[in-house]
């Protein structure tokens, strides 16, 4: 900018000053190295350069970058900048640095890539001062030497004539460490498994000047890119996985020519068991092997539930079957004979047909109330909201209706235990096999009081259904039944489809008693076991019994 002049500040920051006004500041926010500003310098490309306490800042086109030691410099403190052909030269608190122009213009480019800079001191001759009261504080002669003050003179330097030292520095690999114990660096090196704290000792050799000596290291199969560090002889490493690794290492002289072949070391760490590829296989295998015995168990589990509702469905087809063939298939048959039997006689004998008929008429009466029975067994036990007493009691009460003809049946039901819910298909099956029960007391049995007892105690439930009547042949109490009568094996079949076990006792003209047991965790849904409402049942002489 013409007539603009940039100022920089004791206290840090950067002004440019124009007709008299500040049109722009710099501070350390704006991205400026921090503290004193010791001098500004605008190179070739009218880039300006401010060397501060805190680094070597580029200000171009609105942008800031320091270069500090994170990006390679030996220390942050810089004083002045100059450059000549080939090199930019930059006096900072460690001595002069002189830097290859394309490392600086890559810096710029990337801020998080490193220059290499060569470092001149004391022993070469170069004063590190670094405020003087001469203006300018370096400056470049025609003949191309860099001349600057310092408190106790003026130095110059020619860079077309620095001693250059051309030698190569040897790298030697000394040792490896591993959780303090030295092994020699021998080719195809093996540390133990569980080598945590791996330490690696190198060295350079370098008779001009040994501190100036630079190394780059890098552990192949762990670094992913090189590490560059000033007179540090070691490389550490922590928590290596087990593996194969080579270790690289090159030096830098003093006027920094690069031994490029440098040394290098293969080495490699023992894996325990566990960390073996074998071991993975195998805890892959059974993790396998887990997950396909659970696959193999939920497909078992839902063929056993598939089955049971499938055997479910045969057993209630086959009560069906039965209560059909007890009623309408044999009824129809007897009525079949009769009808035939009336037609026969129908000409010859009017009047015994007309008594045939009769009869033929009463036993299809009898028949429909059978079929209406054997459909009264299909319905469910009750809705959700009715209790099994209720629904037993209004099922006797049907019957005790249909059979006003006859002697008056008395029917009683108890309970005993507070009622508790019940699972809904234990429930239905409970109800079918009491609604058996009372179906043969009421059609069979000619008993003259019928007693249903619902106990639900806390260990199990209890159905018994008594009846005074005259009892039940014994030789119809094995596993089959009665011929072509299904009533009692159904029963039976129902009591183990739910868990239960299904009890008869009977004697002639002594009645018959009909007991069903089911364990409380088959019968009952899921409600928490009380000891405080079990000692209460049972110590308060109060069992809640009722009637209904």
């Amino acid at each position: 900018m013409t007539g603009a002049v940039w100022v920089g500040f004791w206290d840090g920051g950067i002004s440019l000053l124009k007709d008299g006004q500040v049109r722009t500041s710099l501070r350390v926010k704006d991205g400026l190295g921090a503290g004193t500003v010791w001098s500004l310098y605008i190179d070739s490309e009218n880039t300006l350069w401010a060397a501060t306490e805190g680094g070597l800042s580029r200000i171009r086109g609105g942008r800031i970058t320091t270069l500090t030691t994170k990006n390679g410099l030996p220390c942050d403190s810089a004083h002045w900048m100059i450059e000549d052909n080939a090199f930019s030269w930059v006096n900072t608190a460690c001595g002069l640095l002189r830097i290859e122009r394309v490392k600086l213009n890559a810096w710029a480019s990337d801020s998080k890539s490193s220059i290499h800079p060569i470092v001149f001191d004391r022993a070469d001759g170069i004063k590190r001062h670094a405020f003087t009261d001469f203006s300018p504080v370096v400056t470049r002669s025609v003949d191309g030497r860099l001349w600057f003050a310092h408190w106790d003179g003026v130095t110059g330097i020619d860079p077309l004539h620095l001693p250059i030292n051309r030698v190569l520095p040897p790298v030697h690999i000394e040792q490896i460490i591993a959780d303090g114990k030295i092994h020699v660096p021998a080719s195809g090196l093996r540390l133990p498994a569980q080598s945590r704290d791996v330490r690696i000792d190198y060295t350079a050799l370098s008779l001009v000047d040994p501190d100036k000596v630079r190394f780059r290291y890098k552990l192949e199969g762990q670094d992913p890119d090189w590490r560059e560090v000033l007179n540090i002889r070691r490389a550490e490493y922590s928590n290596l996985a087990p593996g194969n690794y080579r270790f690289r290492v090159t030096a830098a002289n003093n006027s920094g020519v690069w031994n490029q072949e440098g040394a290098s070391l293969d080495f490699s760490i023992a894996p325990t068991y566990w960390q073996t590829d074998w071991f993975r296989a195998l805890c892959l295998a059974a993790v396998l092997l887990v997950l396909w015995a659970l696959y193999l168990l939920r497909l078992r589990q839902i063929a056993r539930e598939f089955n049971a509702r499938l055997e479910e469905r045969v057993i209630e087809r086959t009560r069906i079957a039965r209560d059909l063939h007890d009623t309408l298939l044999q009824g129809f048959q007897g009525l079949l004979l009769r009808f035939q039997t009336v037609y026969t006689l129908l000409r010859t004998c009017p009047d015994e047909a007309e008594k045939i008929l009769g009869s033929a008429i009463d036993q299809t009466a009898q028949t429909i109330t059978a079929g209406r029975e054997a459909v009264q067994g299909l319905r469910a036990s009750s809705v959700e909201s009715d209790d099994l007493a209720q629904a037993i009691t209004r099922f006797g009460e049907e019957f005790a209706t249909q059979a006003r003809g006859h002697a008056p049946i008395g029917l009683q039901v108890a309970l005993e235990g507070t009622p508790r819910p019940l699972q809904p298909i234990v429930r239905d099956e409970i109800y079918r096999i009491a609604s058996e029960a009372l179906r043969n007391a009421f059609r069979h049995a000619e008993a003259q009081q019928i007693e249903v007892e619902l106990r639900y105690d806390h260990r199990e439930f209890r159905l018994r259904v008594r009846d005074d009547g005259k009892g039940i042949d014994h030789k119809f109490l094995s596993a089959e039944g009665r011929a072509g009568h299904f009533g009692l094996p159904g029963m039976r079949e129902r009591a183990n489809l739910i868990g239960g076990k299904l009890d008869v006792w009977t004697a002639p003209d002594s009645g018959t008693e009909i007991e069903l047991g089911i364990p409380a965790s088959h019968v009952y849904t899921a409600s928490p076991f009380s000891w405080r409402a079990w000692f209460v049942e049972k110590f308060s002489g109060n069992d809640g019994e009722g009637k209904s």
